[in-house]
């Protein structure tokens, strides 16, 4: 097995290249230098929204699924969904104890929802598969066959956080101050009762307007709040179409491979691609400069999503993994349970950062955040590895 001491180094890499490129970012915000003040860091959180995320997601999604694949991994999507879900539910915990400011609520959540599926896992897995003598066989069979599950659970990540996490860190982070003014009267009014009226019809009017009333404008104020139209958000419709050229074996013969007449195409998008978690990185490091000449964010709150991420969270993949294997769910294949595992245990998605950004509030809490997770998240890729690579062999 892979010693502890090599493993946190693996770990501890591109945690270390995201902090660096935190520092530019902060640097290049610096009131003396001013490359990536409030204005840049806007007009570039847009080109990430618009342009290096979905080229990011579409590259390594229609290079990585098949048909084939697909049939195989088909516990992966539910497997995420999970992380989300359970993330959800931890991450609502943290904001009932800690209290942190209302306008944050949201991003507490989305911290503990949204896990970074991507380049941190990017790196870890091929690492531990160059591992002689480890537990997943073959290192260029276990690279090969890791990169692709990495990658779909990459791509799934990224359309659950803007389908999902967008919106409930809209809906979470704007309830309390978008209460309208015509809402309030409309209150008023449907509470009016005549000035004699019996108990019974009291007593009636208030079950009436205490119950279907309430549930009904509770209905409609989230479907004002939820943003729909990010379900076809650029992220998402790159996935669609990705899933498209990588499923139906006569477009992908077409794109993808290096014998493919139009692979062009596909080396253009994942060139563009590759700037998207580096322009993110940037811009987390530029909020960090206001994160940390004031930030609203509790330590509390801190620590509760801490726990939430590097504890709790880990301990409930475990049971779901080990439990979906002892129903027969999921393959016995080591490589496949380790990636499933490793999906609850890595830190926020760097994608929370752009999404604060287009809301325009929480952006310094986010890096602040950022810093304090990524940090300690060499530990917690550290540990938990280790213990599952230990569980799968």
């Amino acid at each position: 097995m892979m010693k502890i001491l090599d493993l946190f180094i693996t770990s501890l890499k591109p945690v270390v290249e995201i902090l660096l490129i935190t520092s530019v970012g902060f640097y290049l915000a610096l009131d003396g230098v001013n490359l990536l003040g409030q204005d840049a860091r806007k007009h570039l959180n847009n080109i990430v929204f618009y342009v290096f995320s979905p080229t990011l997601i579409g590259s390594r999604l229609a290079d990585s699924v098949t048909y084939e694949s697909l049939v195989k991994m088909w516990f992966m999507p539910i497997n995420i969904l999970f992380t989300f879900m359970i993330g959800s539910f931890l991450g609502w915990l943290v904001v009932v104890i800690t209290k942190p400011p209302r306008h944050l609520r949201g991003l507490v959540v989305g911290c503990c929802a949204a896990g970074n599926l991507g380049n941190l896992p990017l790196i870890i897995v091929p690492a531990v598969c160059k591992e002689k003598g480890g537990p997943f066989g073959d290192p260029e069979s276990c690279q090969k066959y890791g990169l692709g599950y990495v990658s779909l659970s990459m791509a799934i990540g990224a359309v659950y956080i803007w389908t999902y996490v967008y919106n409930l860190m809209r809906v979470l982070s704007n309830s309390p101050v978008e209460i309208p003014h015509d809402s309030v009267e409309s209150n008023y009014d449907s509470c009016k009762v005549p000035l004699i009226s019996s108990p019974e019809e009291e007593e009636e009017d208030y079950h009436k307007v205490g119950r279907w009333e309430k549930v009904k404008r509770r209905v409609v104020s989230l479907s004002e709040k939820v943003n729909l139209g990010t379900i076809f958000a650029p992220s998402t419709i790159a996935a669609m179409i990705a899933l498209v050229i990588g499923i139906i074996t006569p477009i992908r013969k077409l794109v993808i491979g290096t014998e493919a007449p139009l692979r062009v195409l596909q080396d253009s998008v994942t060139l563009v691609g590759d700037g998207a978690i580096p322009a993110i990185t940037l811009i987390i490091g530029g909020n960090l400069l206001k994160g940390m000449r004031s930030s609203g964010m509790k330590m509390s709150s801190i620590i509760g999503v801490l726990v939430a991420r590097y504890v709790l969270l880990p301990i409930c993949g475990v049971l779901i993994v080990r439990g979906a294997y002892k129903l027969d769910l999921i393959t016995k294949e080591p490589l496949y349970q380790f990636v499933l595992l490793l999906q609850y245990a890595v830190p926020p998605a760097m994608n929370l950062g752009t999404i604060t950004q287009l809301f325009g509030t929480g952006e310094s809490e986010c890096s602040v955040m950022m810093l304090w997770t990524y940090s300690l998240a060499s530990v917690s890729l550290t540990v938990w590895p280790t213990f599952f690579m230990w569980l799968v062999a």
